[in-house]
């Protein structure tokens, strides 16, 4: 089966080139306009590095893999780096990378941190964790390499954890994997930290504790895994603390990697013929933060989709938005602090949620999901400058109307045969909830209110007796801290994905997939999490920014890839595309400080414009034919789409039991 590319999946920008004086020099104008301005113009070092494709799409020799965000910067004059890690993953289940961090012999208030792999041969993606004892600090995971070899580099900003920094920590970074005969990819890292100091630093949490499995004293991954584990920590805050934030981490794995594109329960057995039974409890998931056994906050997630999901052709060389660096979430508790500061232990408990429907159009909140979610937590804690200081108030007024729920679902079967054919279903869910209290600190008396409001729209079309597969889902949400310091997020996931398991008369199976997603996130206020803006001090005096009152990121990943496995082996295609813009929002006028537009062919990036602060960064082009064909490791429908026959892929990180 073979994809024709439609307006909403695929668009095209054509730019051409002339050569002048043997450089290439834009001929005619682009859909985003660039200035004429020289590359090497910019007075800042652009850390994301990025390598020109090769002219030859096949056979690429050690080909960089990237995923597309907004640029880290650093002074060209930063020296003081520590190398935190210099390890090879091979069989590395249960056993991760263990060391020692030393602050160094300089004075810093930001700090960058540098993550390269290299890895060729065959192998699953794997998550990977990263921990400072038993906190953890950093969630990504691996592109899927080929028989030429990739690589691949991410920096990201950590000076959010300054509380860590300066102090030594014991570093945990879990990646697990396995080798043998037919998965042979080494993940070969290199992890550094730069440290320096720049103008308008963030103001660092006075002290940040984890909600974690704990298990870092002795060398262990901390991570819980629900629903196997009960993801609760008992402990007593100082009580002085003036601002509390909590961040939760979670992502699906196994049977609930794509948790997006699950069935309502009572459909699970629609298809067995075919693709086996479907995983359940609706396309809806829910992360809870519970305190002291009350609802505190919520995260509807992002539906990362692991490079190798749907068809693994989809991610090569441009990986899924998020994939190489998970967002956690934000829910502010500061109301809660008249209750926290009491000087007694408190109950902190992260929990994930699907839909059980009751056959009437509606249904409710489950108290568990499948096999497994992935999840740890951490309080952002600011403390009033006396140590004797304690913060008092009102216990919380928590608004929490039930989540409005609708269900619906059509099974149709063969008018002969009496087989299904056909599942139409839909799961629309809505929800707000207020927190509100009155505390006293040492600065005086404020009234704190976190507000969350979302709202999610999930269609599902099986046809072909299950051999098709459609999902068409949007997540809405805003979340907003009123009080002292002011926090608004604003965000929207839209999904569109097509998926096929066909299985030819010759024994191969054929995976063709589609998909366009995105990523629409608006931050004002003051997050606990870089927001993006903190580099522009370090731009020249005349393209300083600003001042700005928040962000805005807006990104679409489109593309569509084959798969072909069978008896010798397998092989695929695919080709993807991102457009990603990053603006700094302000009452005079939004301001695009980053825009980049990527298009990739078979493993060769065919189109890539890259926009820093009005000023052209990388362009660069190359020539892709339809039928070149790489090869890839083996995957399973299961593995790769959730459904069909095989098994998911093994559960590798360390957990916390």
């Amino acid at each position: 089966m073979h994809f024709r590319a439609t307006g909403s999946i695929l668009y095209a920008v054509c730019i051409l080139y002339a050569q002048v004086d043997g450089h290439p020099h834009v001929q005619d104008v682009p859909r985003h306009p660039v200035p004429a301005i020289a590359i090497n113009s910019p007075k800042f070092d652009l850390v994301k590095y990025q390598a020109a494709p090769s002219p030859t799409p096949s056979p690429i020799q050690n080909q960089e893999f990237f995923q597309v965000y907004q640029p880290v910067l650093k002074p060209k004059n930063a020296r003081c780096e520590v190398l935190l890690m210099e390890h090879q993953f091979a069989w590395s289940y249960g056993i991760p990378f263990v060391g020692n961090y030393t602050p160094p012999n300089c004075t810093f208030n930001r700090v960058i941190m540098n993550f390269t792999v290299a890895s060729r041969g065959r192998q699953f993606d794997r998550l990977a964790l990263m921990y400072l004892g038993d906190t953890e600090v950093w969630r990504t995971s691996t592109a899927e390499p080929t028989a030429n070899g990739i690589f691949w580099t991410y920096v990201k900003d950590m000076t959010q954890y300054m509380y860590f920094w300066k102090s030594p920590q014991k570093i945990i970074f879990d990646l697990g994997n396995l080798v043998d005969d037919t998965y042979t990819g080494i993940w070969n890292t290199t992890l550094t930290a730069t440290f320096f100091t720049a103008e308008e630093p963030p103001e660092p949490a006075s002290l940040i504790v984890p909600i974690s499995a704990r298990k870092g004293a002795s060398s262990e991954a901390s991570v819980f895994m629900i629903p196997s584990q009960n993801a609760t920590n008992s402990l007593s805050l100082p009580q002085n603390v003036n601002r509390a934030v909590f961040s939760v981490s979670a992502c699906g794995q196994a049977t609930e990697e794509f948790w997006w594109a699950n069935v309502l329960e009572s459909d699970i057995h629609s298809f067995e013929p075919v693709v086996g039974t479907l995983y359940g409890l609706s396309p809806f998931r829910e992360v809870q933060v519970y305190i002291d056994g009350q609802l505190a906050g919520v995260q509807w997630p992002f539906p990362v989709i692991f490079t190798g999901g749907i068809t693994p052709g989809l991610w090569r060389p441009i990986v899924g938005i998020d994939a190489f660096d998970l967002r956690e979430h934000e829910i502010d508790i500061t109301p809660w602090l008249p209750v926290l500061c009491d000087g007694k232990e408190h109950t902190f408990e992260i929990k994930v949620a699907g839909i059980l429907e009751d056959g009437e159009g509606s249904g409710t909140l489950t108290s568990s999901v499948g096999n497994s979610w992935y999840v740890t937590g951490k309080i952002f804690l600011w403390l009033d400058s006396d140590p004797a200081s304690v913060t008092t108030g009102r216990a919380p007024t928590i608004l929490l109307p039930a989540p409005v729920i609708s269900t619906s679902h059509i099974l149709t079967q063969n008018s002969t045969t009496g087989v299904n054919e056909t599942l139409e279903y839909t799961t629309n869910v809505s929800r707000s909830l207020s927190i509100s209290s009155l505390i006293t600190t040492q600065s005086g008396t404020r009234l704190s209110t976190w507000t969350q409001s979302l709202s999610v729209k999930n269609f599902g079309l099986y046809t072909q007796a299950g051999a098709v597969q459609q999902n068409n889902q949007t997540t809405t949400g805003t979340d907003l801290s009123t009080g002292e310091p002011y926090y608004k997020a604003t965000y929207s996931y839209p999904l569109y994905a097509l998926s096929t398991y066909f299985v030819k008369p010759d024994g191969f199976f054929t995976l063709d997939g589609a998909i366009t997603y995105g990523n629409h996130l608006s931050i004002s206020g003051t997050p606990v999490f870089p927001t993006g803006l903190q580099p522009s001090s370090l731009l020249s005096p005349t393209q300083k920014l600003g001042p700005f009152s928040g962000t805005s990121l807006s990104t679409t990943l489109h593309g569509t890839g084959h798969y072909l496995s069978g008896p010798g082996g397998s092989s695929g295609f695919g080709s993807t595309g991102q457009e990603l813009s990053f603006k700094g929002l302000s009452s005079g006028g939004d301001k695009e400080l980053y825009y980049r537009h990527v298009e990739a062919v078979n493993l060769t990036v065919v189109e890539d414009l890259e926009v820093l602060n009005g000023m052209s960064v990388s362009k660069a082009l190359a020539s892709a034919t339809g039928q070149v064909k790489s090869l890839f490791g083996e995957t399973s429908p299961k593995a790769a789409l959730g459904r069909g026959p095989g098994e998911v892929k093994a559960q590798l990180v360390q957990g916390g039991l």
